[in-house]
């Protein structure tokens, strides 16, 4: 007798690019848009806060090898902070919890703070996030009353602008447009910011406008995925699939012919002429995409992460 369980569902390959709408969070359209492609394997690639929205790629099937790639990619947010306001999430679903006037505060101001968070810089991931702490996900502390030390994490922001300064009647508020590395917290910027111009902030709206190419314009909302598919079945909702190595694009492409293709499907390193100049590179057979393998010193490139079918 087998111990092993059968994977219910289809078995498809390849990468949605949804647009997460506010409130939802990033598990809940995972689930949903899983169980209506009725697939067997999904991921997302980089939790988006529930006030959050914006470019959330989903990989289905063999796509959820690359979805690392997508998770270590280059994001770029804009973002709404509101200054004079402090909450404990540092965003607006939080409580408040000081209150200071920024009236005095001017757009002159805003942009000599800002060149602080721009580079490489040091952040203290806030206690109401996904990271954990013993096993523990921190905002499940955060929310029992606990708070515990976090170890500060370097980040790295490409792109820090104003787009804009506005007093509102709620208070004065400043639009930002953020690019920068992997883990990144917009909130810990704007609650940083917020403390070097001496009044508080916190960020109001916050949309995801790029994950590595992935850009906002090419994605779907849920509601529109689902009217896709009461208009056309899977048939049309397969057809917004992307293919796996979009994903890593910007890695070196090697390609193979059918026999070498086959030493690498059986896990054997093979000679490249001229070889990449890069550790990671994407490998075809022929035309079809198999995989990603590691350059050798040699000139050989080594299987790394293998398709076991051709991804969409």
């Amino acid at each position: 007798m087998s111990s092993g369980r059968k994977q219910k569902g289809r078995q498809i390959n390849g990468i949605l690019l949804l647009d997460k709408p506010q409130g939802m969070s990033s598990n809940a359209c995972l689930q949903q848009a899983k169980h209506l492609f009725q697939v067997s394997k999904a991921g997302h690639t980089g939790a988006l806060d529930p006030l959050a929205t914006g470019v959330l790629p989903l990989c289905f099937g063999e796509a959820t090898k690359v979805s690392q790639f997508l998770l270590e990619a280059d994001k770029c947010y804009l973002t709404r902070v509101r200054l004079g306001e402090r909450t404990d999430t540092a965003d607006a679903e939080g409580s408040v919890i000081s209150t200071r006037p920024a009236e005095a505060v001017t757009r002159d101001q805003v942009l000599t703070a800002l060149s602080q968070f721009r580079g490489e810089i040091w952040q203290c991931p806030p206690m109401y996030s996904a990271l954990k702490h013993k096993g523990q996900p921190l905002y499940k502390l955060a929310r029992a009353g606990v708070e515990v030390e976090r170890k500060l994490r370097q980040v790295t922001v490409h792109e820090l602008i104003l787009h804009d300064f506005e007093r509102t009647p709620e208070g004065t508020e400043l639009s930002l447009e953020i690019r920068c590395s992997k883990g990144t917290y917009v909130r810990t910027i704007a609650d940083d910011l917020g403390e070097a111009l001496g009044c508080g902030g916190h960020v109001r709206e916050l949309r995801r406008l790029q994950a590595g190419i992935f850009r906002i314009e090419d994605c779907i909302t849920p509601a529109a995925l689902q009217a896709s598919f009461a208009e056309g079945g899977l048939d049309a909702i397969d057809a917004l699939l992307r293919p796996a190595d979009q994903a890593i694009d910007h890695l070196p492409c090697v390609r193979l012919n059918t026999e070498l293709a086959l030493f690498v499907r059986q896990g054997q390193a093979v000679m490249v002429r001229p070889a990449p100049a890069s550790e990671l590179v994407r490998l075809y057979d022929n035309d079809e995409f198999i995989g990603i393998g590691s350059m050798l010193d040699d000139g050989r490139v080594a299987p790394r992460r293998l398709m076991r079918e051709q991804a969409r």
